[in-house]
């Protein structure tokens, strides 16, 4: 690879209506937004990829890694568009994914909705056999049921099937053998060993995660092999990288394989971006806002990190509890996702409020103003009815807009049921969409133990800037960032992220009965495993390992996670382990419980490329604030009418320059609303900040 096409990057962020794409060529950057081909990815791809290599004058075979980060594996199981899947558990846990942990979710609903499973129960089978806590085998593996199972599957027309044992994470041996009689019995089916996709403890949880794998591969894989043959097709010869739902990169093969680590991997490029920009800045408390075309994503920043879990939960039946979704045990990025993107649709419910999501318009018809077919009105629509987007320069200009359809579609869904007019009615359907989004950030602020208000918002995402400032009102905020190229940010997170893979095993141990040897050979084994996993898409760059315990109190259900040494472990390390241990008990409950049991459920190894932390941004030197470049008829709800509110140009705000809100700040990506609470100005990193004026600030 020349040293010219090493330093030309693509990033691409395929979300429900829009695929982002960047081109970095060293430090000049192409980005525009497609709208989505549902049909076939792919496609849009390409649309988008020739536009920034047509204004950068390059071509595919010039690009030197492409990054790609996607929402179609959560989409699939949302929509419930995934393969005709199969389980194969243990005699007697047929149903495990209907009991599950036997908790409600809602203890006082007596006609409470649960999640409905991906696996149907005509297709879970069940096969004698059984292996113990240890691990050794009490009953052998039935082989001639299997190969009953495997005729069954077939005459089905099964797609897919998870294979999940009691007990697997610790002896894998069964799952192993029916996946090799099933490769022989079904070929062509594809097959999820639990004790590949989740080798941990909690079958619930691991049977659920080797489930949603199983579900999306067939779909992910196809697409992601007709991608790389696509991309080959148009000259281009090297590696595809894959975003994993813990905001690290994978290389393809592995993504098609584990399809369930790209379910949460296109938000994960926002929490990146926000991190890097916190990084540059300086600041140590950041929430993240992300709002795109369908769905939003608020995810809280500390020490220019992202909050990490090891389990999430898609597709909840209630947006709020905890409980209410499918279970999903992999590394991510710990973030709350509601629908409540600029396609959300409007409506009324019975008792004749508005509702906005999470039904969305995506790009296919789309909000009404795109005039494409759809008649839903949406939070775009409302934004346009409110004077809030520029109609000309809208996607850089590369979609017109139809403002009267906007009107036409809520009037007729909202302002004539309510007997609204349409500027009150786009109105209410803004501020319950911005009430839906600052709840979401309370609820998880939290659980968090944090105080929102002491935050900065980093808003991105072609809808964010728009809702940024009023949703900081709601808030307390009273600091906004807005990056550059905002509207494709996720993608640009992409290429700061580094390339690792992370593996999480459960053996149990209690610390008053250490065995080292045993630990250091279980650590030195997924040290090789994740290191050859990461290997592949790190392109020869150094890697770092880091080492975890999972540890709590003897009885208690939530771990806390340690740090190991990066190297054998001995008898004298078990006094620092229980310090590290009660020190990080103290934090989250203040106080640790002194001589109490504690015991290890499970193990972490994270290999991972190092990136180096972004030069702190000097101050911007003071500079001339920019001419307005015309005005606006924006709806002021204060006043009840529209009011003329100055435009200004992205490009024409430089370091330095600041303004005072209200005022609207237009660029090819998005538009940012500078609300009458805030001044906007331009840091030296091209960004702008809107800081509440002192006399709208709450005291304290």
């Amino acid at each position: 690879m020349s040293d010219k096409t090493s330093s030309i990057r693509l990033a691409v962020d395929v979300g429900g209506t829009f695929t982002d794409l960047v081109l970095e060529n060293g430090t000049k950057r192409h980005s525009t937004k497609v709208l989505t081909t549902p049909d076939a990815p792919e496609r849009a791809i390409l649309d988008g990829t020739r536009l920034v290599l047509d204004e950068a004058g390059l071509g595919f075979a010039d690009i030197g890694i492409v990054i790609h980060g996607t929402t179609l594996a959560t989409n699939a199981v949302i929509e419930r568009k995934g393969a005709l899947t199969a389980l194969i558990a243990t005699e007697g846990f047929r149903d495990v994914i209907e009991i599950a942990d036997e908790s409600r979710y809602d203890q006082y609903d007596l006609f409470i909705d649960k999640p409905k499973v991906l696996v149907p129960r005509r297709l879970r089978f069940t096969i004698p056999e059984r292996i113990d806590v240890t691990g050794a085998v009490r009953l052998a593996l039935d082989e001639k049921a299997v190969a009953k199972v495997g005729k069954e599957i077939k005459r089905l027309g099964v797609e897919a099937v998870a294979i999940a044992f009691l007990h697997s994470y610790i002896n894998p041996a069964h799952e192993r053998r029916v996946g090799e009689m099933l490769a022989e019995l079904c070929p062509g089916v594809a097959v999820t060993l639990s004790c590949e996709v989740c080798p941990e403890m909690r079958e619930y949880e691991r049977t659920s995660t080797a489930i949603a794998n199983a579900y999306v591969q067939p779909l992910m894989a196809g697409y992601l092999g007709r991608l790389e043959t696509a991309l080959a097709a148009q000259g281009y010869r090297h590696p595809i990288h894959l975003i994993t739902s813990g905001g690290n990169l994978t290389s393809l093969a592995t993504a098609q394989q584990f399809p369930v680590r790209l379910v949460e991997s296109g938000p994960a490029g926002g929490a990146i971006l926000s991190a890097f920009v916190a990084a540059e800045r300086g600041e140590r408390k950041v929430l993240s806002f992300d709002m795109g075309g369908t769905t939003a994503k608020i995810c809280l920043i500390r020490d220019f990190t992202p909050f990490k879990a090891r389990t999430f939960e898609v597709d909840r039946a209630a947006r709020f509890l905890k409980g209410s979704g499918l279970p999903v045990r992999v590394p991510v990025i710990e973030m709350v996702e509601i629908g409540a993107g600029g396609g959300s649709v409007a409506t009324i419910d019975e008792l004749q409020r508005i509702k906005v999501g999470p039904e969305s318009a995506g790009s296919v018809p789309g909000p009404a103003c795109y005039d494409r077919g759809g008649t839903h009105p949406t939070v775009t629509d409302a934004d346009l009815a409110l004077g809030r987007i520029d109609v000309e320069g809208f996607a850089g200009g590369m979609l017109k807009l139809a403002p009267q359809r906007s009107a036409t579609a809520l009037d007729a869904a909202i302002g004539e049921p309510l007997k609204l007019s349409t500027q009150m009615a786009a109105y209410g359907v803004a501020e319950i969409v911005d009430e839906n989004m600052s709840n979401a950030a309370r609820v998880h602020s939290v659980e968090r133990g944090v105080i929102i208000a002491e935050h900065t918002m980093v808003a991105f995402g072609g809808a964010a800037p728009l809702h940024a400032a009023r949703l900081a009102e709601k808030l307390a905020i009273d600091r906004i960032i807005v990056p550059r190229d905002a509207g494709v940010g996720s993608a640009i997170g992409f290429l700061r992220a580094p390339a690792a893979y992370e593996l999480v095993r459960s053996r149990f141990m209690r610390l008053d009965a250490f065995e080292p040897e045993t630990a250091s050979a279980l650590l030195g084994e997924m040290s090789r495993e994740a290191r050859g996993l990461a290997e592949a898409a790190a392109g020869g760059r150094k890697l770092e390992e880091e080492r975890l315990a999972y540890m709590r109190y003897t009885g208690q259900g939530h771990e806390i996670a340690v740090p190991l040494p990066h190297r054998t472990l001995n008898q004298k390390d078990i006094s620092e382990l229980r310090d590290l241990f009660e020190s990080g008990y103290r934090t989250l409950f203040e106080r640790h419980i002194p001589g109490a049991r504690i015991e290890i459920l499970s193990w972490s190894v994270l290999v991972t490329t190092s990136t180096e932390a972004p030069e702190p941004l000097p101050a911007a030197r003071t500079s001339a604030a920019p001419k307005a470049s015309g005005a606006r008829e924006v709806w002021d709800p204060a006043e009840g009418r529209t009011m003329s509110v100055a435009t200004y140009a992205r490009a024409a705000m430089k370091p330095g320059a600041r303004i005072s809100g209200p005022a609207l700040i237009l660029e090819a990506g998005t538009s940012t609303l500078v609300t009458a609470t805030f001044d906007a100005s331009t840091d030296a990193g091209g960004a702008l900040v809107l800081e509440r004026k002192k006399s709208t600030r709450r005291k304290a």
